[in-house]
């Protein structure tokens, strides 16, 4: 399938969001609010659940499902108090050793004038730092739209996962399109360029897993994401926290790396 093709899949109205992922994958769970810096962002949920009898916590980036939804969720576009209640809920899974798992669904964070007054850039690159050296489990889930910085402020994690028709990426084809040849007509072209696919980006080991789809039935999706959460976090949460924290940092340490082959 072409690229575009995926994009067109990930961004389709009926697609999942992150509150049916949190609704079909945990149980008990509870709905925490706020930075305690500004306020609330109805785009970020964040909060507390059981995966089978393990307690952990969620962060998922929610786009609505309707007009009025999408509104209040600002089209799953979170400012900075998003991203710092995001952080928030990681501290404090930190200090109580609950595995994290984040739900990633996105075309970006939010670039509005009020965003980037209260802080839009360094809430993202402060969930980057911290993210690194969190010492508890962390797994990231691509569902639907992984785009720009605003993907990338939950997407430091021991593991990466995508789904199938998931896309990955720094910039949206449009804006790649419109910044490369100022022509909207190379979109197509540009979902090529850009790798955004989950099968390119499993190749380029940006992400260690792909989760198959089934179209008219996300059961056997969400059967195996959390079958293979509470396995992958078993597997983890028996390391200890230097071998944990090595392990993601050499994750990352290992993108854009060049091997070079001697005569």
């Amino acid at each position: 399938m072409e690229a575009y093709k995926r994009v067109a899949l990930a961004r389709k109205k009926t697609r999942p969001t992150g509150q049916d992922f949190i609704d079909n994958l945990f149980t008990d769970f509870i709905e925490l609010h706020g930075d305690r810096c500004f306020g609330d962002d109805p785009a970020m949920i964040t909060g507390m659940g059981m995966l089978m009898d393990m307690p952990v916590t969620v962060i998922a980036q929610e786009r609505g499902k309707n007009t009025k939804s999408r509104v209040k969720r600002n089209f799953g576009s979170a400012h900075p108090e998003g991203y710092r209640k995001a952080l928030r809920q990681m501290k404090l899974a930190e200090k109580f050793n609950r595995p994290i798992v984040c739900l990633i669904d996105t075309s970006g964070a939010f670039c509005g004038i009020g965003a980037e007054e209260r802080g839009q850039g360094h809430a993202i690159a402060s969930n980057l730092m911290e993210m690194m050296s969190l010492k508890v489990p962390i797994l990231s889930i691509i569902i639907g739209e992984g785009g720009s910085g605003g993907a990338l402020a939950l997407g430091v994690a021991d593991e990466v996962w995508m789904l199938e028709n998931a896309i990955y990426s720094v910039i949206s084809p449009e804006g790649c399109a419109s910044i490369l040849w100022k022509d909207a007509s190379k979109t197509k072209e540009a979902a090529n360029c850009l790798k955004l696919t989950a099968q390119d980006l499993l190749e380029l080991q940006v992400v260690d897993k792909i989760i198959s789809e089934n179209h008219r039935d996300f059961k056997n999706v969400y059967r195996e994401l959390k079958i293979g959460l509470y396995k992958n976090f078993q597997k983890n949460q028996v390391l200890d926290h230097e071998q944990l924290t090595e392990h993601r940092y050499q994750r990352f340490r290992k993108y854009g790396a060049i091997e070079t082959i001697s005569e």
